[in-house]
């Protein structure tokens, strides 16, 4: 199997933590050269030591805010200006929690804008040089929500759908130009944002964080959450020489959670 992303360089957003983090891992030992972003230069700096290295390969990070869609756009053009970027993960942190008929308007726009425009912008930041390589890989990081909603998140499920159909889109688009296009669905992960939502949970509810994850953890066949590291590994395949025959896909890392086909 040829996994071999020697001479390649991604750009992984949101890679300061969590799936981001762990997606960086997997695609430098694969050999590719990453460049890291999100809001947190320190953050950054560690991972970016934390990549493994060889090969004569140099990894990056650049800072910039899904929030400020200009401004992404610039900061990652200028990534592209200096090495053509052939691998791009977008991945960003979802919108608050709630029922979707008392979200404001002001929240679907901040995540439409920090999703959907984002993505929008730094593919047409990268755009340019995959076509001209005639291969690339742009990953999705979604939620299973795009097929099956997830109680309490209104705004994310709305969003979120929107993104996999952006993806189905330009994946029909780009395929000419031996550019995939990939959705990742990750279910239940040890992240950041999963204890945002159980504690936001135990509050409305009354209840303990405990019980609140051990209820969750029932409800999925493997009985566990997920390692972002399990969900970073995907991603890298979907990226590597072995997965150029998969696009327009939506592939579930949920530990067998959902209960559609």
């Amino acid at each position: 199997m040829d996994l071999d992303l020697g001479g390649r360089h991604a750009l992984v957003c949101g890679a300061s933590e969590g799936i981001g983090r762990a997606a960086a891992i997997e695609l430098a030992a694969l050999g590719a050269s990453v460049t890291v972003l999100s809001r947190r230069a320190d953050a950054l700096r560690d991972v970016v030591a934390a990549l493994a290295t060889g090969d004569g390969r140099e990894h990056a990070f650049v800072v910039a805010d899904s929030d400020d869609t200009e401004g992404l756009g610039r900061a990652v053009a200028s990534v592209a200006a200096r090495r053509r970027v052939e691998i791009l993960v977008n991945n960003t942190g979802g919108p608050p929690g709630g029922p979707v008929a008392d979200a404001p308007l002001d929240a679907f726009n901040a995540a439409f804008r920090r999703h959907l425009l984002a993505n929008q912008a730094l593919l047409q930041a990268v755009l340019p040089g995959m076509r001209a390589a005639r291969w690339g890989r742009v990953v999705n990081v979604v939620s299973t929500s795009v097929r099956e909603p997830i109680a309490g998140l209104g705004v994310s499920n709305t969003v979120r759908g929107a993104v996999a159909s952006w993806a189905k889109t330009l994946s029909r688009e780009l395929a000419p130009d031996g550019i995939t296009v990939n959705n990742v669905l990750p279910g239940f992960t040890e992240t950041g944002r999963i204890r945002q939502i159980i504690g936001d949970r135990a509050k409305k509810e009354g209840r303990g964080e405990d019980d609140i994850r051990r209820e969750m953890e029932a409800a999925i066949p493997a009985r566990r959450f997920a390692t972002p590291d399990e969900t970073g590994g995907v991603i890298a395949f979907l990226c590597s020489p072995a997965a150029g025959y998969v696009n327009g896909v939506s592939l579930a890392v949920d530990g067998g959670r959902m209960v559609s086909i």
